[in-house]
């Protein structure tokens, strides 16, 4: 017999059940004040205003972060396309936008996908957890003593690589909030000093944790707020920190394009520059434990990744005195399955490749996404010759085209990869046209074999009568024989010489040509701005 005190009982179990299963639900998908909320900016737009406006309920005053178009967001240091921004309140709703009348995104529920902690890829336009980047790049190794300057001891010493020329760099640094004997110095901060080619450096006694370096001291030109991190060089341009070398065998430079937004099947180029004082650098790359391409002269490899994943690349560098170095870089590669946006993953004839003239060049396109609408991708080719000629491009469904080139010279190549909502992504890659025989990756020397022993010396024959003495032959022509420009020595000046001095910059076996003819604008140097001089002049402009 169920009694009322056995009814009041149950009801209070039930209540209790009720009670746990709300307590078990999740609760990192709720929206609170002090949550972080950051954005990956890999889909073209500008990153220089990137703003999160966040509300809750039904909007209006009061309900939202701040009047449209909400709080700007902050760079997080270390990285050129990821922003972040604090909660002030528990909002559920954002919109990722560059400010008033500039791009933005729908409107995105915080809550759920998102939540504290996530970032959102704007060009996949999905949610996933952050993860930050790493603070310490590799610490590079080398088997001699560096012989340039060495980071000073104590303090905190930072470099900038000075790549947007400006004229003199300040560097201004603090501790916590600033404020009167928390910085090295009142605005702009103090002097940098040049100590190599485009490289500057700051050293301060007393250790800071960070810094603005801009341009001059009236500041016309400047950083955000940086990390400041001993022995780290920045860069003005790349907006990227990187160990200063100061090595024998030196990194100049290394890394991957595209950087970010990769997708299974996609080309990703590696490049790498070193310079050593004892020996010539040779390159090798490795993802993973699997080798790319081993050690050669030639600093470029091309990775193609085939499964989605994180990978870790590894730049090795050796010169022929035995001294090494080596980098790494973190590359994150995503599928393109249900992707909405077109992807280009691959152009062939690579960038700066070559073509012959008069013979058909077919430009073969590899592209993924664009599953949307009818889920169809559409191809465009614009195509302009040495002279500014440009073809009729239409839009098609054809993954290739073919053209001729009918001059020597570097063709433009550019392709644009559309969805059917009318999303364009677009690539453009350079091709060299040539009359001559196409150009092959020089080979690389073969290491040099143990010495054999000595065999035992011969009997000497008998002398034979002397031979007449060849007439002497005709001394070559010094170069001042030559016109400036005239790099293949042939006595004109033509899109023949624009040709060559392009293969002499690729470092081509056979193709050599010395300052005095190829110098063509007089810059000191001979450059890729030296073939341009040379195919105006045979177009008469005026160089």
């Amino acid at each position: 017999m169920i009694t009322g005190k056995h009814k009041i009982i149950s009801v209070m179990l039930c209540l209790a059940l009720m009670l746990c299963a709300l307590l078990m639900i999740p609760l990192n998908s709720s929206a609170a004040s002090g949550d972080t909320i950051y954005v990956k900016v890999n889909n073209g737009w500008s990153t220089s205003n990137i703003y999160c406006y966040m509300w809750k309920g039904g909007g209006g005053s009061g309900n939202e972060n701040a009047v449209w178009p909400g709080v700007k967001m902050t760079a997080v240091s270390g990285t050129s396309d990821v922003f972040t921004y604090t909660l002030t309140d528990n909002y559920t709703k954002v919109i990722f936008n560059t400010g008033s009348g500039g791009s933005q995104t729908g409107d995105l529920t915080y809550t759920g996908n998102g939540g504290d902690g996530k970032i959102y890829d704007l060009q996949a336009g999905t949610w996933s957890q952050y993860v930050e980047p790493s603070s310490n790049p590799t610490t590079p190794t080398t088997a001699t003593t560096p012989t340039s300057a060495t980071t000073p001891s104590g303090g905190t010493t930072v470099y900038l690589k000075n790549s947007k020329n400006w004229n003199a760099p300040y560097c201004y640094m603090w501790n916590g909030s600033g404020g009167s004997g928390n910085q090295n110095a009142s605005w702009a901060g103090e002097a940098m000093t040049n100590i190599e080619d485009d490289i500057w450096m700051y050293h301060s006694s007393t250790v800071y944790t960070n810094c603005i370096f801009s341009n001059t001291k009236s500041g016309n030109d400047q950083t955000s707020n940086l990390t400041a991190t001993d022995g780290q060089m920045y860069d003005n341009q790349t907006g990227q920190w990187t160990i200063y070398d100061p090595s024998v065998l030196r990194v100049k430079s290394y890394a991957a394009d595209p950087a970010t937004g990769i997708y299974t099947g996609m080309d990703v180029t590696l490049t790498a520059n070193a310079v050593s004082d004892e020996g010539t650098v040779r390159y090798k790359f490795s993802v993973g434990n699997t080798v790319i391409k081993d050690f050669s002269t030639v600093g470029k490899a091309t990775w193609t990744p085939t499964a989605a994943g994180n990978y870790t690349i590894t730049f090795d560098f050796k010169d022929t005195a035995g001294n090494v170095n080596s980098r790494t870089l973190d590359l994150s590669v995503a599928s393109d399955s249900g992707v909405a946006a077109p992807i280009i993953k691959k152009v062939t004839p690579a960038n700066d490749s070559f073509v012959s003239t008069g013979q058909n060049a077919t430009v073969n396109v590899t592209a993924g996404g664009g599953q949307t609408g009818t889920n169809l991708l559409f191809y465009k080719y614009v195509i302009v010759d040495p002279t500014g000629n440009q073809n009729t491009p239409y839009y098609t469904l054809n993954s290739s085209y073919t053209f001729n080139p009918t001059r020597e010279g570097a063709y433009t190549v550019s392709v644009y990869v559309q969805a059917s909502d009318n999303t364009t992504v677009s690539k453009t890659v350079t091709v060299n046209a040539t009359g001559g025989d196409l150009p092959t990756e020089p080979t690389e020397p073969t290491e040099p074999t143990e010495p054999t022993e000595p065999t035992e010396p011969t009997q000497p024959t008998e002398p034979t009568e002397p031979t007449q003495p060849t007439e002497p032959t005709e001394p070559t022509e010094p170069d001042d024989t030559y016109q400036l420009g005239d790099v293949n020595k042939d006595g004109r000046i033509d899109i023949k010489d624009a040709t060559y001095l392009q293969k002499v910059l690729a470092e081509y076996s056979g193709y050599t040509t010395t300052l005095e003819l190829g110098d063509v604008n007089k810059d000191g140097k001979i450059s890729i701005k030296d073939v341009t001089a040379i195919q105006r002049i045979c177009a008469e402009f005026v160089v």
